[in-house]
């Protein structure tokens, strides 16, 4: 009898204690709840819905321009004064300016011979051409395969020059400005930039040059980017999304208005007394292409955006590739902010109005609200409301303005309307990462000057999908094989630690919640989920 009723006293005996926990528990959390938890809350859903208008306006403002652009404003050759260059028989390339074509390259097995290739099929006088492959790789092999590479074209009469530094020493940066100092460049009036996944057109060159040639005070040309591989899997379809907005309308309104927006890194034309002029390349930061775009603005120069210039390239496939590629774009552009802000304030030699747009538009709110709003607003600030329904979000804040701001970034792709809500989820996974970056660039912390070179695979996948079976056959015998990680390799917590959070806010909204966002909860931890089990590099979108 006696050890029947030790078995029964010490269950309720533990069930007293943990009730007695969970009330403490309960009374601490309402001590502190009222004056401490719910200010706070309802202070940040104030700060998010001052971001949140803060895009909004800044994406009506861009609508607005964009749609006055394509109406009435006169295409680029009515604009400035464009003379296409003659061939002349008599006075042979003498015409021509001396152009440089510099393709930084580092590991590039994939895509060398693409880059190299397309690069000397330029339609260009050959005495009027120099090309410099600017090869940091580290991997004999690659590097020796590069190399040969060269020296096949040089032979074919080609003025092409390999060149290797002792050390990474500025990474892309350091690559370049070393180039810019070889001897034999010093007569090169422009020169040109591909990364060494960017195929250019023949006709690049005799489309981009004649704007620098007839206006001195354009110091670059800037061609949009077009994706060999956008239709790979859903991850390169989510990216062709978000760039083709950047191209479309961002480019073109800076382009438009204040002759400014930031140099893409690729597919430009540069006039190197402009680049000399604002101080050369720096690497200060990981986006050295808008360090010197920006400097060379605040020297008075401007910059042309042609939109019907494409330059096919490549975009990451693979989602570890991507996350270090957002986190240099992310970083590097709030790093550049904190070094020239006061620089930008204090220049003498732009106008007030430029000024007001490069710093508040152009990188306070598309560099730094935009990353910080979208993820603090919709997976943290939101989900914790549900938590506590002391603290309210307006309906405006919380489903018409990012609905609007939705719509409007979807002008870029039309074709892909079909995949936009799937797109919202995705930034959203997206802009935690990208938030972390912006961050580490402000505070300039450990990782501000992290450079990981994006991993290319080629696009053998993507001709497969044409042509005859028996050259697809032959196309996947030399394919690239994708990196196969393990399955510990694909997870990512930061991810799946949301997933969990949004998840059980979601229950709780189910069960307990007014508003019906478990619907979207649910929805964003599958979207967590998939990101945090590295799979989103494999789903393969609809057409």
């Amino acid at each position: 009898m006696a050890e029947i009723t030790q078995k029964l006293v010490l269950p309720e005996t533990f069930q007293g204690v943990r009730d007695e926990l969970a009330g403490q528990i309960g009374m601490m959390w309402e001590l502190i709840k009222a004056p401490l938890i719910v200010p706070l809350l309802r202070l940040g859903v104030y700060i998010c819905l001052a971001m949140s208008l803060m895009l909004f306006m800044e994406r009506v403002y861009m609508g607005i321009v964009i749609i006055l652009v394509k109406l009435f404003w006169k295409k680029p050759e009515k604009r400035y004064n464009y003379e296409p260059i003659q061939d002349d028989e008599e006075l042979g390339g003498s015409n021509f300016p001396v152009v440089l074509v510099q393709i930084p390259m580092f590991n590039e097995r994939e895509v060398y011979k693409v880059s190299i290739g397309a690069a000397c099929g330029l339609s260009w006088p050959s005495d009027r051409l120099v090309i410099q492959v600017l090869d940091d790789s580290t991997d004999p092999a690659v590097k020796q395969m590069i190399e040969l590479e060269c020296q096949r074209w040089a032979s074919k009469g080609i003025n092409i020059r390999y060149q290797i530094r002792e050390t990474r020493g500025g990474y892309k940066a350091g690559a370049l400005k070393e180039g810019l100092k070889r001897s034999y460049v010093k007569h090169c009036e422009y020169v040109v930039i591909f990364d060494a996944d960017f195929r250019p057109e023949p006709d690049f060159l005799r489309r981009a040059i004649p704007f620098l040639i007839h206006n001195p005070e354009i110091a670059l040309v800037q061609a949009r980017w077009r994706f060999v591989n956008a239709d790979e899997c859903l991850l390169t379809r989510m990216q062709e999304m978000s760039l083709d907005y950047h191209f479309t309308v961002e480019q073109e309104v800076g382009s438009a208005t204040h002759a400014f927006f930031g140099f893409n890194g690729t597919a430009g034309v540069w006039r190197i007394a402009a680049i000399n002029d604002a101080g050369g390349w720096k690497d200060r930061t990981t986006v050295e292409d808008m360090d010197l775009a920006v400097r060379a603005s605040l020297k008075g120069w401007k910059f042309l955006y042609l939109g019907d210039l494409q330059v096919k390239s490549e975009l990451p496939s693979t989602f570890k590739a991507f996350r270090f590629q957002q986190h240099r774009w992310s970083c590097g552009p709030a790093n550049l902010f904190r070094k020239m802000v006061m620089e930008i304030i204090r220049n003498k030699k732009v106008g007030f109005w430029k000024k007001v747009y490069v710093i508040y538009s152009f990188f306070f709110v598309r560099k730094i609200i935009a990353h910080m709003v979208t993820f603090s607003f919709y997976c943290v600030v939101l989900p914790l409301t549900i938590l506590i329904p002391e603290v309210h979000v307006p309906i405006w804040g919380a489903v018409y303005i990012p609905s609007v701001i939705t719509i409007l970034n979807s002008v870029g792709t039309p074709r892909s309307i079909h995949l936009l809500f799937y797109w919202i989820l995705f930034e959203n996974v997206m802009s935690m990462h990208r938030t972390k970056a912006t961050w580490i660039g402000l505070l300039e912390a450990v990782r501000a000057n992290e450079w990981v070179v994006t991993e290319k695979l080629g696009d053998s996948a993507t001709k497969n999908k044409s042509g005859d079976a028996s050259k697809n056959k032959t196309n996947a015998k030399s394919a690239p094989k994708r990196l196969r990680f393990k399955f510990a390799d694909r997870l990512n917590t930061l991810e799946l630690g949301f997933a969990a959070f949004l998840f059980f806010c979601g229950c709780y909204d189910y069960v307990h919640g007014k508003h019906n966002y478990f619907i979207y909860l649910f929805l964003q931890t599958v979207s967590f989920l998939i990101a945090g089990f590295g799979y989103i590099g494999t789903i393969i979108p609809s057409s």
